[in-house]
Formats: structure tokens, C-alpha cells, sequence
């Protein structure tokens, strides 16, 4: 890898470890935690490929892009955020970044990321964007779009590329994924977004209804929520509706169709439920929206945006305690977002204090049907663990019993199974264990070794950036501390 990459990031731990990893691979680094200094570089010519944060103590770093773009149209941009929504998604891709990365990020990949962006920079002959040709920044919805989970990642990227390009979309997903929230998203954060917006429901699906909202939603968007619910006659009317939007005099007016429907749509057509030709009129692109227990790493996060929105609607300001979080963690949601967001609503409502607790959180979910997808941390585990000499695996023992650790997990899965009775429990259960493992193995060696991460690492056998990478993504909070003997 050869060539000047400029660091832009607040974080000198992030700044520190890019410069050591680009510099290792050839390349030579500037790194500053101040956007004002990375514009004066940039308008000295300096530099052959730009990394940056978005949220900044001088500035936001996708504004910058526009600027960047018209001092230097040859410089790639790559953008790294904490902020991981589907506007920053959005924004990073209208404003022609080559590519958005959310923290945090893996390090292999912002490299070969890095790597590319050097390789294929584009000719200096390239035209400069016109002035004034920033995007207009998109409207925050407000919503629950957010995801660090690899599943929602993709989907924001896919969001983006497809966001105003003039063909119809569907998506398709669970129940209460949040797909009309995402089907808006196409409205209010697209260049059709001052335009008319409307709703297409089975309950409402007459004749004089499709036109209504065809009048209302002209130049904008209409959503056309779970079309298999539509009777014969109104799947029929729906394509009359397309094909002379398509064809009609006045279809550069013609407003965007973007459909709602369940996770396999076309089980839907096989069925007979959705008619054949109106699913591949709506189907010129599919979005699929991932189940909250696909992306288990973004519950903690989107709880806490729901009850930071709860507060901004009146309710109480509540926060979620670390052992309540811990049993919101491993609920399986089978009503996905949607349940999470009333479970929140309803502990911002009844919970007693600022900080929901352990017992109110097992309330709630039991209200949820906790029983048919009860919590592996809510149950009872063995008495206290007693170490013999003959060390991991084989000689620690649970509970003062004459049996090796595998036996006591083994004791404590099957007690898990045993609950859900006739039924298995909910998809995911490999990465749920994992999770309920790995939290307090790093806990516990963090706390043997004084917070000292280089030495937990060591003593944990893994490499250092892997452990800081997982000491996010678990929320466990590190202070560095002389160990007391």
C-alpha cells in the first residue's frame, strides 16, 4: 500500500492505531483530532486519501466532503462513525464518500478499504463537482433506525444506493421488523421528500381510494402495506394504478411505489395470495429487514434511543440498570422492535425509579410471554464456583460438586431447554450463550488483571485489539486500577 492518508478523529486511541497500521503497510500518515486542520492539508495539496469521524469537536465530518470535493475532486474520503443510523449511512453516500464505516470498526477491513481507495483513485482530469452541488442534508426521521449488526449495516448501505433511484421497492420481514418505519425512510430521506406522501391499506383499497392517493402522492411516494392482504380486485386495481403511471402523460410526475410485506413474499405468490404479476411489479428491488434476535448487539442501544424518545414525549426519563440490561439482552422478541418499543414505553411509565431494575425488567417480560422465550441469564445458576488444582477444564467445579464445568453448563442448558417444554427455544441460542460466557470470563480478567487491557489480552490469549473491539460490543465499562493483594 503506498500514499498520504490523512486521520481525522477526536479519539487519539483510533488516531493512534490507524497511524501504526497504515504505517506498517507502506503508507504515510497525518493524523489530527481537528477538522480546521484537516481542511488546511487538504488545501495544501497534501495527502491521497482522507479518514475521518463525523462527529467532531469543530465540526461535523460529512459536511466537510463537499468542501473536500471541490478543493481536491481526487481525493477518496472514507468515513468512520459512532453515530451508526441509517442517515449517517445516507449522508456518507450523498455526499460521494467512498466508504461509511461504523465503530467499531474491524480493522482488516477499514484496511483493505484503505487499500482500494489508494488503488483506485480517479484521474486528476476528473471534473470538479459544481458549486453549490452539496447535497441538502436529509431530514432525521427520528426513528429507530439504527443497527451496528453487520444484518442492518447492509441494509442501511443498500437504503442508501437505491434511495432516489426511480424504481419500486420491496420489503419484506417479521412483523414489527420496522418495515413501514423503513418504507418512510424512502420518502423522508429522499429527494421526493417535499412531495406527496401516502398509505395504501387492504382496509382501504377501493377504486376512489387508489386514486386519492395517487393525487395526493404526486411527485412523492405511496406505500402499499402487505399487498397478499389485498383482495383479488384490489391487487388488480394496484397494477391498473402502476401501468398507467408507467405509461401515462404524465409519469415524470409519477410517484414512487415502495410495498411492504411479510419475510417471504414469494411463499406469498405460491399461494396464490399475491398475484404473480403484481409481485414482480413491486419488486424491482428487495429489501429484506433482519429480526431483532439477528442483531442481538443492537437491542441495548435502540432501548436506550426508545426511552431517550419516550422522555421527549413526556414520559419519565428512565435508564436501563446493568442487570436488567443483561436480561433484556437474551429476550428472544418474537414481536421484534415493535415489542421492545412498548416494553419501553411501559417501563418508562411504571418502573419506581431513574434506573429500571433487574425486577421490573422480569416483570415486563413476563407480561411479554417470558415463559415460551424465558432469558438464559434470568435463571438460577449453581452455588458459588470452588477452583481445585487440577485447573481449566477439567478440575473447576460449580456449586461444590464433584463434576467438571462442562457438566454444570451442560446441567444449566438442559434447564433451559427443559422450560420451553414441547417447543425448542428461540433461533440464535449459539451466539446467546456465547454472549452470556464471554461477558463475565472478560469481566473477571479484566478485574484480575487491574483494568490493564495489555495483559488481560495476554492473559486471555486473544489479541489486544480483538478484546477492545469486544469490551465494546459487550458495554463493559474499564477502569484501570493497581490491583490489591
Amino acid at each position: 500500500m503506498d500514499g498520504t492518508v490523512l486521520i481525522a478523529d477526536d479519539d487519539r486511541t483510533i488516531r493512534t492505531v490507524l497511524t501504526q497500521a497504515l504505517t506498517r503497510a507502506g503508507c504515510r500518515v497525518h493524523a489530527t483530532g481537528s477538522l480546521a486542520q484537516l481542511s488546511k492539508w487538504v488545501e495544501e495539496g497534501r495527502g491521497d486519501l482522507v479518514i475521518t469521524d463525523v462527529m467532531m469537536p469543530d465540526g461535523n465530518g460529512i459536511d466537510r466532503i463537499p468542501a473536500i470535493r471541490n478543493a481536491r475532486p481526487d481525493l477518496p474520503v472514507i468515513v468512520i462513525s459512532a453515530q451508526n443510523t441509517i442517515v449517517t449511512a445516507i449522508r456518507a453516500t450523498e455526499a460521494e464518500a467512498f466508504e461509511y464505516l461504523p465503530k467499531p470498526f474491524d480493522l482488516p477491513d477499514l484496511m483493505a478499504k484503505a487499500g482500494q481507495a489508494l488503488s483506485r483513485r480517479p484521474r486528476r482530469s476528473d471534473p470538479a463537482p459544481e458549486a453549490g452541488a452539496a447535497p441538502r442534508p436529509a431530514a432525521d426521521p427520528a426513528m429507530p433506525l439504527i443497527g451496528h449488526a453487520p444484518a442492518m449495516q447492509s441494509l442501511f448501505r443498500m437504503v442508501a444506493r437505491i434511495l432516489n433511484a426511480d424504481l419500486p421497492v420491496l420489503i419484506a420481514g417479521e412483523p414489527g421488523v420496522g418495515k413501514t418505519t423503513i418504507a418512510r425512510s424512502f420518502h423522508e430521506l429522499s429527494d421526493r421528500r417535499d412531495n406527496g406522501f401516502a398509505i395504501l391499506t387492504s382496509a382501504d383499497a377501493s377504486e376512489e381510494a387508489i386514486i386519492r392517493a395517487a393525487d395526493k402522492a404526486r411527485g412523492g411516494t405511496i406505500v402499499v402495506e402487505n399487498p397478499a392482504g389485498f383482495d383479488p380486485a384490489a391487487q388488480a386495481r394496484l397494477i391498473g394504478l402502476i401501468e398507467s403511471m408507467e405509461s401515462g402523460p404524465d409519469r415524470a410526475m409519477a410517484p414512487r411505489i415502495v410495498a411492504t410485506t411479510g419475510p417471504d413474499p414469494q411463499a406469498d405468490v405460491a399461494s396464490g395470495r399475491l398475484r404473480s404479476d403484481l409481485y414482480y411489479r413491486l419488486a424491482g428491488v428487495t429489501v429484506t429487514v433482519p429480526p431483532l434476535r439477528a442483531r442481538v448487539d443492537d437491542i441495548l442501544p435502540l432501548a436506550a434511543h426508545l426511552l431517550a424518545r419516550a422522555a421527549t414525549q413526556g414520559l419519565p426519563d428512565r435508564t436501563l440498570g446493568d442487570d436488567a440490561a443483561g436480561l433484556l439482552r437474551v429476550h428472544a422478541f418474537p414481536g421484534n422492535v415493535r415489542e421492545l418499543e412498548n416494553m419501553m414505553r411501559r417501563l418508562a411509565l411504571t418502573a419506581s425509579g431513574t434506573t429500571i431494575t433487574a425486577a421490573e425488567m422480569r416483570e415486563a417480560l413476563s407480561q411479554q410471554g417470558g415463559g415460551r422465550t424465558a432469558s438464559i441469564a434470568a435463571m438460577p445458576m449453581p452455588a458459588t464456583p470452588v477452583a481445585n488444582d487440577a485447573g481449566l477444564p477439567g478440575g473447576f467445579h460449580l456449586g461444590g460438586g464433584n463434576g467438571p464445568l462442562s457438566d454444570s453448563v451442560e446441567a444449566h442448558l438442559q434447564r433451559y431447554f427443559d422450560l420451553h417444554g414441547d417447543s425448542l427455544p428461540p433461533p440464535g441460542l449459539y451466539d446467546r450463550i456465547l454472549r452470556e460466557i464471554e461477558r463475565p470470563l472478560l469481566q473477571v480478567a479484566l478485574d484480575a488483571t487491574g483494568g490493564n487491557q495489555l495483559r488481560c489480552a495476554d492473559l486471555l490469549g486473544i489479541n489486544r485489539n480483538t478484546l477492545r473491539k469486544k469490551l465494546t460490543e459487550l458495554n463493559i465499562e474499564v477502569t484501570r486500577r493497581r490491583k490489591l493483594m
